[in-house]
């Protein structure tokens, strides 16, 4: 497959002071991370909190998060992902250690009513990029590995937990 172009959905949601907005981001064209970053902050540059979730190929799923516009912070759900396309390598093919190893969710994840995570999936970046937003490393972790789960279903569980499912949603099926 090479560096071949990626079906992906990139969302923005955006926290300013009349709450969460979402909109849909184009990376089309974007030269590194920081150009990406730069379209997120785009959407409102006002925002106290910018989220961008990028689900590509139905594979993949990336988190850029800005404070005030700042400190970028980004996790990858695989780090695969930087070796399958050229927006994977611009949004985490700089991006190396992960905050958790899955090798701990996996083992923690006796419970034979829960369904297996996938071993084969290497997370990188900030797993606690979210954690003041009440989803913490190993819940966010938790649901990247869990086999079966689509990115556009994480992106969904998170969002509404975090509190902008809805304008997500909207955005999806717009």
């Amino acid at each position: 497959m090479g560096a071949s172009a990626v079906s992906y959905f990139a969302a923005a949601a955006v926290r300013g002071s009349a709450g969460w907005a979402a909109a849909e981001v184009n990376l089309n064209g974007a030269a590194d991370i920081e150009e990406a970053a730069d379209r997120l902050r785009d959407v409102d540059l006002e925002a106290d909190i910018s989220l961008l979730f990028v689900e590509a190929d139905d594979t993949y799923l990336v988190i850029l998060r800005l404070d005030e516009g700042e400190d970028l912070r980004v996790f990858g759900s695989d780090s695969a992902f930087a070796e399958e396309s050229r927006l994977g390598a611009l949004l985490v093919g700089d991006i190396k250690a992960p905050a958790i190893e899955i090798d701990e969710v996996v083992e923690q994840q006796a419970d034979p009513d829960k369904p297996a995570a996938d071993p084969d999936a290497d997370p990188v970046g900030d797993a606690d990029l979210l954690a003041d937003l009440g989803i913490p490393a190993r819940r966010l972790l938790e649901l990247c590995a869990h086999d079966g789960l689509m990115p556009a279903d994480v992106t969904a569980e998170l969002c509404q937990t975090i509190g902008c499912g809805d304008e997500v949603e909207e955005l999806r099926e717009a």
